[in-house]
């Protein structure tokens, strides 16, 4: 496996390359170009300066998190074609520049949720929280100007103003579209950029509904074993794979983890790893990446993908804001920099128990 850092660029992460090299163990980034819009054409030649500024720090550019997929092609609406066909383009554009693999998601409106982005835990670290009595009480318009306070001057992905400006056009699109229409329509898509990812040799990682369950009742389909598995065989294309994401997926706590990584072998393209702490079913908050400090056993997690044979990305997803750094609330250096070694030192153990 390689251990890797999600970084947003230059303009936009607190987070330095130079300090993400001094991470021992981690040698590669996945970003993005973060600015643009869902939809829009990647220039081959602003991929080649990012990837530039990447190597230039001594790392290599690991894949992109996210290529944001189009509302019209999740709602299946006419203009469609045109936005897979932009998409199609910029894979392309990707390949040729060398970069193989491309995590998206497939979630209406919202790209995960939150109700809360610095809920304070008892050692004074504080960390992204959900709380579904909250959500309940909201309009979802009124989502962002809840949070929105607390993302430390930092424009959150997936929460863009511009883009909540629009929400209520954007539940528009989905009123009335059940589970199925939604698998349709990305079925549609995945066949349609399957040729693409074919001949590039891309990897497509599908990234879980964060939570793992319909949130003010737009249809989540990237949920739990069945329906990951369903995507699979409905494409059973090897580049049509899975961003296997612990935390969103462990938010559904019928989600056995191991399990699942298992029964997805040599289908995960990229691994988020990270814990949770619950306090109830539907209340949960982000812990730090120790077993002892959430609610998941990472051994059994990490030792799952090593046994599967996973040779992909591992990043350590959300981080504690510790130690007063100041970063996009679960991006800062610090926490992330414990859970990669932490998840390092589990994999180098795991092998070194199964060599013996």
């Amino acid at each position: 496996m390689e251990m890797t850092l999600r970084w947003y660029g230059s303009k936009f992460d607190s987070v330095t390359l130079e300090q993400i090299r001094q991470i021992p163990g981690v040698t590669g980034v996945i970003t993005t170009l973060y600015g643009t819009e869902p939809g829009e054409v990647w220039k081959r030649e602003e991929i080649r300066k990012m990837k530039q500024e990447v190597e230039k720090a001594g790392l290599r550019l690991s894949g992109i998190e996210s290529v944001n997929v189009h509302e019209a092609i999740k709602a299946g609406l006419p203009e469609r074609d045109k936005y897979i066909e932009n998409y199609c383009e910029t894979l392309k554009n990707l390949g040729e520049e060398d970069i193989h693999f491309v995590c998206y998601n497939f979630m209406p409106v919202f790209d995960w949720t939150r109700t809360e982005l610095v809920r304070k835990r008892e050692d004074g670290s504080t960390v992204l929280a959900y709380n579904q009595k909250t959500v309940d009480a909201l309009k979802p318009e009124e989502m962002f100007d809840s949070i929105g306070k607390d993302t430390n001057g930092f424009v959150m992905p997936g929460w863009e103003p511009e883009r909540l400006q629009k929400v209520k056009e954007l539940f528009a699109l989905y009123q009335g579209m059940d589970e199925e229409t939604l698998f349709d329509n990305l079925q549609y898509f995945l066949e349609k950029i399957m040729p693409v990812c074919d001949r590039y040799n891309i990897n497509m990682g599908i990234h879980p509904d964060d939570p793992a369950w319909s949130v003010f009742g737009l249809p989540r389909i990237i949920i739990n074993k069945e329906n990951i598995l369903k995507v699979m065989k409905m494409v059973d294309n090897p580049h049509n794979g899975v961003t296997f994401c612990t935390g969103s997926f462990g938010t559904n706590r019928n989600n056995d983890l191991p399990d699942m990584i298992r029964s997805l072998k040599g289908r995960i393209h990229f691994a988020h790893i990270r814990n949770l702490r619950f306090h109830s079913v539907e209340d949960f908050e982000e812990a730090a990446h120790l077993s002892s400090d959430g609610s998941f056993d990472m051994y059994e997690i990490v030792k799952a993908f090593y046994e599967s044979g996973f040779d992909g990305s591992i990043r350590p997803d959300h981080g504690r804001m510790i130690w007063g750094e100041e970063a996009m609330p679960g991006y800062g250096l610090y926490d992330r920099a414990l859970g990669a070694t932490y998840i390092s030192g589990l994999w180098e153990a795991i092998k070194k128990s199964e060599t013996s």
